[in-house]
């Protein structure tokens, strides 16, 4: 093990004490994800450049709905699959604790999933291609995983396997040895790495084609989420599953798969402008 390791730096996860009620980094970081998100969406929407003539896509003024309904699909989604795939025994005999939000434990396959929810009611309701909604989406999603795993190397939690790199931490809580800051590794491949993949896809046209960015985004995560699991500690009351595999591992792989299918199916079409006729509007999403 190395002699030295970076202090870690000792940050209160409450940011400022309003009265009875605590601001806290956690909370903080899933607003400026959905902030960020929501002007990400409204500058791709708005800009024609992106879209091909007559391609159909979510006016400026209907975002503001979408943020609605993608951060009721995350909260929902993302503490169920906490729930659900990481503590399951302790929330039966804890019921109680399940709505505590401010305590932590957020599983993002969960959030995806209640916010794929969210997104398909706007469509349906807008009369808008499913996969166009979530191309938009998923453009400012890396902002939220940026902010939200900063977040978790502030509170600390999930942090890194022990390790004698030179730039390890000894984290408060998880024992005297030195550890991989793995929440900076995710924040790096999950936000920084795949926001610059997504907007040179977008720059590129990828907007033009239904279904691409989101599926590279999940496909993306899904490789980004498994390369930071070799390096971060297994939660507890989990561990290792078989192999040396992670549950993040686990949820991972049929992610990475489903955005390959998405990806080769939007490159097998014909981008709109190019003679792809638009999908007839309020006749079904892709």
């Amino acid at each position: 093990m190395p002699i030295f390791a970076i202090p870690y730096p000792m940050i209160d996860p409450v940011l400022v004490d309003i009265g009875p009620f605590p601001i806290r980094w956690y909370a903080l970081a899933y607003v400026a994800g959905l902030v960020a998100g929501w002007a990400t969406a409204r500058y791709l929407v708005g800009r024609d450049k992106f879209w091909a003539a007559g391609q159909p896509r979510p006016s400026v003024l209907s975002i503001d709905d979408l943020v609605v309904y993608i951060a009721v699909g995350i909260i929902l989604g993302g503490r169920t699959g906490y729930v659900l795939f990481y503590n399951l025994p302790f929330f039966l005999a804890h019921p109680v604790e399940i709505p505590k939000l401010w305590t932590g434990g957020m599983a993002f396959h969960g959030g995806l999933v209640g916010a794929v929810l969210g997104l398909w009611i706007f469509a349906r309701r807008n009369k808008i291609p499913m996969l166009t909604v979530a191309d938009v989406v998923a453009a400012g999603v890396p902002f939220g995983l940026l902010f939200g795993r900063l977040a978790n190397f502030i509170k600390p939690e999930l942090w890194g396997r022990e390790t004698d790199v030179p730039w390890a931490m000894v984290f408060p809580g998880a024992g005297p040895l030195p550890r991989h800051p793995s929440q900076l590794y995710e924040a790096a491949l999950e936000g920084v790495v795949l926001l610059l993949i997504l907007a040179v896809v977008i720059r590129r046209g990828g907007l033009r084609r239904h279904g691409l960015v989101a599926g590279l985004f999940a496909a993306g995560y899904g490789v980004a989420r498994i390369t930071a699991e070799f390096f971060r500690e297994p939660d507890p009351q989990l561990g290792f599953l078989f192999g040396g595999a992670t549950m993040g591992m686990l949820l991972s792989v049929p992610l990475i798969l489903l955005g390959l299918v998405i990806v080769a199916d939007a490159l097998r079409r014909p981008a709109f402008g190019t003679g792809e006729v638009p999908p007839a509007i309020g006749k079904g999403m892709p």
